[in-house]
């Protein structure tokens, strides 16, 4: 968005990200907001959607793998846990991809950080209805590979 739009035209070019990446669940939290901050609400949907969610230097499944990893590393983000690995289904995650990734937060951000955010993403799934997950751990390597 260029420097010269206004406040309204930068808040609808992010709803419209808001919408395609979020879907409901971001709506929603806007929405909370509107009797207690309705600012920060704007800001996420005007910055944090119109400015650095439609970047082109990452596709948006990649970006909500990052936000998954960051806000497992934050812990205590359970909430905002729920809304993103919705938003990551919409962009095209698999569940199996979502919990592989969030296998790979034990590593850096340790195994109750991990879990936490794997009942999240649980919760998530459930609600959607693409419980059970397979039986396997997921083979992610390709095929010839170690």
């Amino acid at each position: 968005m260029s420097d010269s739009t206004t406040r309204e035209e930068r808040f609808a070019h992010g709803l419209e990200v808001l919408k395609r990446v979020d879907g409901e669940a971001g709506q929603r939290v806007v929405d909370s907001l509107a009797d207690v901050n309705p600012e920060l609400g704007h800001q996420i949907v005007a910055w944090a959607f119109g400015e650095i969610y439609d970047r082109p230097g990452l596709a948006p499944r990649d970006r909500q793998l990052v936000t998954l990893g960051m806000l497992t590393a934050l812990g205590g983000c359970e909430a905002q846990l729920d809304v993103h690995v919705n938003a990551a289904l919409n962009v095209g995650l698999t569940p199996e991809q979502i919990i592989e990734a969030l296998t790979h937060s034990a590593v850096y951000c340790g195994i109750p950080k991990a879990l936490n955010a794997t009942f999240a993403a649980k919760k998530v799934f459930a609600e959607r209805g693409l419980l059970p997950l397979g039986q396997q751990p997921v083979d992610t390597a390709p095929a010839g590979t170690a």
